[in-house]
């Protein structure tokens, strides 16, 4: 004998082992710089690869602002803490993600969920990918795929002292810039 009868699927300890499978933990997208949440190249494909992979799951790319532009923009001159209260605020309205939900973040995308975590604990973040997240701050501007002219402003001000005022009050990469060579500067002065 199999084993198998036709009372099977009344046990419930399939019942529980079918509904585990078939309920996916949301996700949570955070883009990086220069980068926004509905880009259909990037983040939008990886919405709909994840939707397609996961059959459905329920997936919240985030945008910060009112809508694309904003988004982009921001990700270059919002400060980070209001960024992360932004979001706190987004996901703790979103009906879907009451229960938690698994994050994912690109570059400084993935830096921001991790203090998302931290932050706003509620509800809760269950798991973190981080891919090319950095976590200790960055010496030296990355390769910018934002505009030209945004990219250029951004390199203008870092050269003027990423640890000012002017510059932490104005730019985001400013604020986890991160000077190894002067470790007590940055504590004292950056924002994030």
């Amino acid at each position: 004998s199999s084993g198998i009868n036709a009372e099977w699927p009344l046990r419930p300890g399939l019942l529980v082992l079918i509904a585990t499978v078939a309920c996916y933990t949301p996700v949570v997208l955070w883009h990086g710089m220069g980068d926004s949440c509905c880009n259909p190249l990037s983040m939008g494909s990886v919405k709909k690869m994840l939707q397609k992979e996961l059959d459905g799951v329920y997936v919240l790319s985030l945008m910060i602002g009112k809508n694309v532009e904003q988004d982009t923009t921001n990700g270059f001159f919002m400060d980070v803490n209001e960024q992360l209260e932004f979001a706190c605020n987004v996901i703790k309205k979103d009906p879907n993600l009451q229960n938690g939900y698994n994050a994912m973040g690109f570059s400084q995308g993935g830096q921001f969920l991790r203090a998302l975590a931290q932050m706003c604990p509620s509800p809760p973040m269950k798991q973190l990918v981080s891919i090319g997240g950095q976590h200790q701050g960055v010496y030296g501007f990355p390769h910018c795929p934002g505009s030209w002219f945004i990219c250029k402003e951004v390199e203008k001000l870092l050269d003027m002292g990423a640890y000012t005022d002017f510059v932490q009050n104005r730019l985001v990469q400013a604020q986890y810039w991160h000077d190894p060579l002067n470790e007590d500067k940055y504590r004292q002065h950056s924002k994030f």
